[in-house]
């Protein structure tokens, strides 16, 4: 029986866990990049049963992420619940969450409470969302003004001065509309419809050439986001 205890069991123990873990991690990576060139190929290859496993992948894939948003919200009614009991300070902002999200659950899986969604929607949710815009207008500004602190290179001039030549614009537009230099500066649309429908769409363009590299290097097995080394 002494055998069975010493170094050398345990050591044959730990080389088993970690054969079993690399066989597990190649598996992973086997089933994600096999999947991920399914449904790549899927978008150009016009092939029946190609259409339908990838059809299938994104059935389950929808399904997966069904389950997970259920996770995360029983996860986050344990937390707030757990802040809660203990008395936390900051637990009363808790308990309003708490309170909104079961009101939520309630209208929305509810038959016949239909007529209360506009309210729900129209008295809590826009208000909420303009409240939080505005608050991020106001944070631009105060962090453009702290950043020429730092910085007095003519990006962070140009970038303080578009911020207050909307703003001016959006909340003084009938009365800078009497100047003839702004007038016809918003009748051109220049911000709007060139610079800022130009930054609109490089940051677009960036963020499809960041997911399609991070999908490439996962299909290539480079990253491995699903376990493994």
């Amino acid at each position: 029986m002494a055998c069975y205890s010493g170094p050398a069991w345990r050591r044959i123990s730990q080389n088993g866990r970690l054969a079993v873990r690399r066989i597990f991690s190649i598996l992973n990576a086997v089933i994600a990049i096999g999947a991920g060139l399914i449904v790549l190929i899927g978008y150009f290859v016009d092939v029946q049963g190609m259409m339908e496993v990838r059809l299938l992948l994104f059935q389950w894939a929808v399904i997966v992420g069904g389950v997970a948003v259920l996770v995360g919200i029983g996860n986050l009614l344990s937390v707030h619940l757990a802040k809660l009991r203990s008395r936390k300070k900051g637990a009363i902002y808790s308990l309003v969450l708490l309170f909104f999200m079961v009101i939520s659950l309630l209208i929305s899986g509810t038959a016949g409470l239909e007529p209360l969604k506009p309210i729900l929607m129209d008295g809590i949710l826009i208000p909420v969302e303009v409240s939080l815009m505005a608050i991020l207008s106001v944070t631009l500004i105060v962090a453009a003004v702290r950043m020429l602190r730092s910085r007095t290179d003519l990006s962070a001039i140009l970038f303080l001065a578009t911020v207050f030549v909307v703003l001016a614009g959006i909340g003084f537009r009938s009365f800078l509309a009497q100047i003839p230099v702004f007038n016809e500066l918003a009748q051109s649309q220049l911000v709007t419809n060139i610079l800022a429908l130009g930054g609109a769409r490089g940051i677009l363009i960036g963020v499809a050439l960041g997911t399609l590299t991070t999908g490439l290097r996962i299909l290539l097995g480079v990253d491995r986001p699903y376990g493994g080394k």
